[in-house]
């Protein structure tokens, strides 16, 4: 399973990315009005510190405007990939895209058929938004296994990724289904390394070699 830096904020994404681990970006209208810039300013920014799937959002709701969109965000570098909402104004765009050699990565699924159905229209990739399935009570991974054992079975081409992950434990359970990609927020890709074991192991190793070094 690959991980994404769900972000747009660009200090996270180079601390993330100097570690090593990540191998795409994932960004929305929401986490851009965060960081009170220019959008494509940040994406051409965020081009230039990983090298690998770039999403980027379109804000239209219409089909022929979602590709003129796409095409736009699409020229600024070969690794944008265009996120695309689940409506089937959405899925005339992706089918578009397809032909046209762009990626797109079909966003705000919420159930198995959503992502069935943005597999069959040529998506590159489906967004599943399982924390926000949690926050209504419903158990988000239970339907991100049911779309993960659709696609193994007829061998669909399009990835999964697992969105609005909400903590360690989310990873942890994506990843034994068989997600493709987890896109996780930084904070908790920080909390991945974390484990009381681990500190209490390294304080304890600082403190033995403090009473040996000088010996």
């Amino acid at each position: 399973m690959r991980i994404f830096l769900d972000t747009a904020n660009i200090e996270e994404i180079k601390k993330a990315s100097e570690l090593g681990i990540i191998s795409g970006v994932t960004t929305n209208p929401s986490l851009i009005a965060k960081e009170g810039r220019n959008f494509e300013e940040i994406v051409r920014e965020i081009t230039t510190l990983v090298d690998g799937p770039i999403s980027a959002e379109v804000i239209s709701t219409e089909a022929g405007e979602m590709v003129r969109e796409a095409e736009k965000l699409a020229a600024i570098h070969p690794n944008i990939t265009i996120k695309i909402p689940m409506l089937p104004e959405g899925l005339k765009a992706v089918r578009t895209l397809r032909e046209k050699g762009i990626k797109t990565n079909v966003t705000l699924i919420f159930s198995a058929n959503q992502a069935l159905l943005a597999a069959l229209a040529g998506a590159t990739y489906a967004s599943f938004f399982l924390g926000r399935l949690d926050d209504v009570g419903h158990e988000g991974v239970e339907e991100v296994a049911a779309a993960v054992q659709i696609f193994a079975q007829y061998g669909l081409e399009t990835e999964i990724i697992a969105a609005s992950i909400r903590h360690p434990l989310h990873v942890t359970q994506v990843a034994r289904l068989g997600v493709d990609i987890a896109t996780v927020p930084y904070q908790v890709l920080m909390q991945m390394f974390r484990h009381p074991l681990t500190d209490a192991g390294i304080q304890k190793f600082l403190a033995d070699w403090e009473r040996v070094k000088d010996k």
